[in-house]
């Protein structure tokens, strides 16, 4: 598995989603590559942070800010 793909499958593995075959190469990259392991931990975190975010706490400029970010986000 390349650097490229376990970005892409990351929310997948985060999830309990990935068939176990990618889990098994997902989970042997992360081994050998330290950058990966440390992207994987930083999403692990920033879940659970924004996960602790409640909704009406956002500002309306906050809010609508990220959904146009989101929405801007390129789509397969």
């Amino acid at each position: 598995m390349t650097c490229e793909e376990l970005v892409e499958l990351v929310t997948a593995f985060l999830d309990g989603a990935l068939d176990p075959e990618a889990e098994r190469r997902f989970v042997e990259h992360l081994a050998i590559c330290d950058g990966c392991e440390i992207y994987v931990e930083q999403m692990r975190r920033t879940i659970a942070e924004v996960g602790q975010v409640e909704p009406e706490s956002l500002s309306t400029e906050t809010r609508d800010s990220l959904l146009e970010a989101f929405r801007a986000f390129p789509r397969d």
